[in-house]
């Protein structure tokens, strides 16, 4: 990501620890993190955080943002809800390389239980540097881009 976009991250119980090694890394990098929570162990519903999450980045508050739960399932499915949310549930480099090259993906989400804390911030970064190729790819996000409602 050539400019340091601001991003919006949130998780539920099952990825704190990992939410807060991301978060830690993606400041590192001098990004600007809006933390959406949780911020413990205590069990919580996953789509409380998942909406503000995700309806930060359709409304265009944040142009990126991050989800963790346990699997990833769950905010994935919740994301993908809003619209211009092109969430991209990752677990493997090809994938979140394609999910920016092919479907300008704008908010990355990961398993907490699925993948270990070095892979998360390979992931992250790929994620971060990778850039949208449009042409082609472009006019296949304008066949969906924009269904679905905003919560």
């Amino acid at each position: 990501m050539p400019e340091k976009t601001p991003v919006i991250i949130g998780c539920d119980h099952a990825a704190c620890d990992m939410k807060e090694k991301v978060k830690e890394y993606l400041e590192e990098q001098g990004i600007t993190v809006e933390d959406a929570g949780t911020s413990g162990e205590e069990s919580v519903d996953y789509p409380d955080f998942g909406i503000k999450v995700a309806s930060a980045v359709s409304n265009g508050t944040f142009k990126r943002g991050i989800l963790l739960c346990g699997t990833g399932l769950g905010m994935s499915m919740v994301a993908n809800r809003f619209s211009n949310v092109r969430a991209a549930l990752c677990s493997d480099i090809f994938s979140v390389a394609m999910s920016r090259q092919h479907n300008d993906s704008n908010l990355l989400v990961l398993g907490g239980r699925v993948i270990g804390e070095t892979l998360a911030m390979e992931l992250v970064k790929v994620w971060l540097e990778t850039e949208f190729e449009g042409g082609r790819h472009q006019s296949r996000l304008d066949k969906f881009n924009g269904l679905g409602e905003t919560v």
